[in-house]
């Protein structure tokens, strides 16, 4: 498999997935996206390996959507087909890493916003540097958070702190995340990695048809409706991404 901005190391029965562009904070761009599907899917059919982390460069885990790429969705020669195609890339990337087999652990550094959230909720585990946070700014610029991350959300805190962490739009640092249950460990600033791959060294040790079938357990047991609540969600955001609040909304996000 070739990419531009993926690399795996393997370890035993432990991969290591990183992703690193090299620029605006590690934002998510297509090709981004498309790359970590594939990477994703080519574990779904990987017998030896019994636990992946992912995590982003060294200096940042993601600073969410890449904002000129979201830009890039405006454009006329693209069909209606084709945009809604491109909007639920996001979607399609959660949902190979949540039915991977393997048990995925998402180690962030610094910072981990919009995006940058939603891929980590899809994970089993998330360990973050106790210096990073979390921060989900979607309503602020008059969008609802998709890529099926608000189910996945709601199933790690409930509902009332779903609501503060999308509707008030605040930095969540690595103690509150602890505290409120969405994420297991916090390690040093620069150790993120080493804290999720001795839990991955960890679960790798579990018999890989027990450990599989408890992940998948759990798994249907909690998303059961996970997409009946979010099948939509994607188009819900390309219709208010339109509205003139939106667009006002996103004019003084980015101007700040």
């Amino acid at each position: 498999m070739s990419t531009s901005y993926v690399t795996i190391e393997h370890d035993g029965p432990v991969a290591l997935v990183r992703f690193d562009r090299k620029k605006n904070l590690n934002a998510f761009d297509g090709q981004l996206i498309l790359e970590l599907t594939d990477v994703a899917r080519s574990f779904h059919d990987d017998l030896e390996t019994r636990a992946v982390v992912l995590t982003g460069s060294k200096e940042y885990f993601s600073a969410g959507a890449d904002l000129e790429d979201l830009a890039s969705r405006n454009d006329p020669t693209l069909s209606d087909l084709e945009r809604r195609q491109i909007f639920y890339r996001g979607v399609r990337l959660c949902e190979a890493w949540e039915t991977m087999p393997q048990i995925t652990i998402a180690a962030m550094e610094r910072l981990a916003v919009g995006a940058g959230v939603a891929l980590p909720l899809a994970c089993d585990w998330r360990v973050m540097g106790e210096g990073a946070y979390l921060y989900v700014p979607e309503a602020k610029i008059g969008l609802n958070l998709q890529w099926g991350a608000l189910p996945r959300l709601i199933n790690l805190v409930g509902p009332a702190r779903a609501k503060r962490i999308c509707l008030l739009c605040e930095r969540m640092h690595a103690k509150t995340a602890l505290d409120w249950g969405l994420i297991e460990e916090i390690a040093a600033d620069g150790e993120a990695v080493e804290v999720a791959m001795k839990l991955a060294r960890a679960a790798a040790e579990i018999p890989p048809v027990a450990a599989s079938m408890i992940k998948e357990a759990v798994n249907a047991t909690t998303t059961a409706l996970n997409r009946t609540a979010s099948y939509a969600d994607a188009d819900q955001s390309q219709l208010s991404a339109a509205t003139a609040d939106a667009r006002a909304a996103s004019d003084r996000f980015n101007k700040k």
